[in-house]
């Protein structure tokens, strides 16, 4: 008899853990679908770094009417740019890790030893900078810090405002900018050139409640989309992204798109409007369903430009010293490509509107960078950060050189 009921019990325990076996078994997942061969010829071609001297001016070119100026060299790793409404600037320097502040206090269009100084350090990667109710926010690798501003424009020391960001890897530049709706906008590159990421955070546009307390995936599948910011008429939000390297010479282009709260667009596996990477391995891609099908899900891109010129910062312009076609258009600094047979970048492009405020296309704008001296390529300067100054010309910086230029509309006199 208790033979009989131990042989009973145990096939009623066998009957009742079956369910939760099976629960534990995980589901067969279909094998990735194949495709064809590809052949990719890239080229490595950095050009050679050449160090900014006066004599070089003249190589650069400009729009008929305009004219170029130089108002501060030896500023070292000069990256992102902040213009309050009384001329003075402040400036990141990602390689340093602090922020300078710049008045030209005597008005002759430089900014002398004596009108800057270090007001902020020890702030790893420091980058992307915005100014909200009298407090400076700047982002590096993995922190936001804010800092008080006193009336001389000098600051407290940082403290944090948000943290826990994903690691910088191959994409350490990150960038800021409070938005219309009072939220904090901050973009965090890609950890690597073209395979999906663990963290769900990199390769994203994030929003984040203005205390710093939480914060949400706005858009995600942006490799590194540095240069962002809202068209000042119709509030649309507009970003740069940076494509793969080592896809030759002209894929993926570098792409503006219209960023939109919980849209995918696309990297790795697409680039472009909705196009397919062909050099992106098809068993990465989620759901083990077709490239194409999973393109067809993305929200594609709005403008083009040439591979590989690096899109690293764009502002729109709103000033009135400029031509009036200018008004309301976005200049975008191109830092330069080393992953293309003749380089592209390494100028300032113009990003021109039409009647209904929609971007048609990019023109150079301040170019002249690079150039080819026999068989070799060479080059002065690696713009960085672009902003309109307080009399409506435009400012932007060579983090190589060290120098801040300065574009002024003359009309020719």
């Amino acid at each position: 008899m208790r033979r009989l009921l131990l042989t009973a019990l145990t096939a009623a325990l066998a009957v009742s853990a079956t369910p939760a076996l099976a629960q534990g078994v995980p589901a067969p997942r279909p094998i990735p679908p194949g495709e064809p061969p590809v052949t990719v010829t890239a080229t490595r071609n950095e050009p050679t770094p050449l160090e900014f001297t006066a004599d070089k001016l003249s190589r650069l070119k400009v729009p008929a009417g305009f004219e170029l100026k130089v108002m501060a060299t030896g500023l070292g790793n000069a990256r992102m740019m902040h213009v309050m409404p009384d001329g003075g600037i402040y400036l990141t320097r990602r390689a340093q890790g602090d922020v300078y502040y710049l008045k030209d206090a005597n008005g002759d269009g430089q900014f002398e030893a004596t009108e800057r100084k270090r007001v902020a350090q020890n702030m790893s990667l420091a980058h992307g900078l915005d100014v909200r109710n009298g407090k400076l926010y700047v982002v590096g690798e993995k922190t936001i810090w804010v800092m008080d501003m006193a009336a001389d424009r000098s600051l407290s020391v940082p403290r944090v405002f948000a943290d826990g960001f994903p690691d910088a890897g191959q994409h350490p530049a990150r960038t800021l900018a409070w938005g219309p709706d009072g939220y904090l906008y901050a973009t965090f590159g890609s950890t690597n050139n073209d395979s999906p990421t663990q963290n769900p955070e990199e390769a994203t546009m994030l929003r984040l409640s203005p205390d710093g307390k939480s914060r949400e995936v706005y858009a995600r599948g942006l490799r590194h989309t540095i240069g962002f910011g809202w068209h000042p008429v119709t509030g649309v939000l507009y970003g740069w992204d940076q494509g793969s390297d080592w896809h030759g010479d002209n894929i993926p282009p570098e792409e503006m798109n219209v960023l939109e709260r919980g849209k995918n667009y696309g990297w790795p596996f697409c680039y472009g409007d909705k196009n397919p990477d062909p050099y992106v391995n098809v068993g990465n891609i989620p759901g083990k369903i077709t490239k194409a099908e999973y393109c067809a899900g993305t929200t594609g891109s709005v403008l083009g430009h040439t591979a590989h010129a690096a899109a690293i910062a764009m502002d729109f312009y709103t000033g009135s010293q400029f031509p009036a076609e200018y008004k309301n258009s976005a200049f975008v600094a191109f830092r330069g490509s080393w992953n293309r047979n003749e380089p592209s970048g390494y100028e300032i492009g113009h990003v021109s509107f039409d009647a209904n405020n929609k971007p048609t296309g990019v023109t150079p704008f301040v170019s002249g960078f690079v150039y080819q001296d026999g068989d070799v390529w060479k080059q002065f300067g690696r713009v960085a950060g672009v902003a309109q100054y307080t009399d409506g010309s435009l400012l932007f910086t060579d983090d190589q050189s060290g120098v801040l230029y300065r574009v002024l509309y003359t009309g020719g006199k």
